[in-house]
């Protein structure tokens, strides 16, 4: 049989546990839903056309010129992975991750934008931003701006 002193020992070291867990992970509330909705646009908008006629897989594989597939591997990878990797995993760290990285991707999609709005007077492929492009864009601004609050919300 354990002492009331054994007991109270016992009782803070599973507080302590449990506060050392909470401060590592991030309370997603409404946002869980919100990021998961703006990652399924931006996957559908990697089916649609980008950039003159390539689809934003084939803009990731390369198709369409350096600026558009940076933009399209910034915004798979932070806004997709990453953002599975903090929705599975609730890390704090990642989450920041996820915010700085998804502004990144974001001022990258408006380079993409302009580069196919102003790439006819270098002869790159262009001939404007397809929807799936603007699409992306918008999703990617969306999923920063979501993991900016998540990462900001912790106390």
């Amino acid at each position: 049989m354990s002492t009331p002193d054994e007991s109270v020992d016992e009782l803070g070291a599973d507080v302590d546990q449990v506060v050392r867990k909470a401060s590592r992970t991030v309370d997603l509330g409404h946002r869980a839903l919100v990021v998961s909705v703006a990652v399924l646009v931006l996957m559908i908008g990697m089916l649609l056309p980008w950039a003159g006629g390539h689809v934003g897989w084939q803009v990731l594989g390369g198709a369409a010129g350096p600026i558009p597939q940076l933009f399209a591997v910034t915004s798979t990878g932070f806004g997709v992975l990453g953002s599975m990797l903090v929705l599975i995993t609730r890390r704090w760290w990642i989450a920041w991750g996820c915010a700085i990285g998804g502004w990144f991707a974001s001022v990258d999609g408006m380079l993409a934008i302009w580069s196919q709005q102003s790439s006819q007077a270098s002869g790159a492929v262009g001939g404007g931003p397809g929807a799936g492009l603007i699409l992306a864009v918008i999703a990617t601004v969306v999923i920063a701006f979501q993991w900016m609050r998540a990462a900001w919300s912790r106390s």
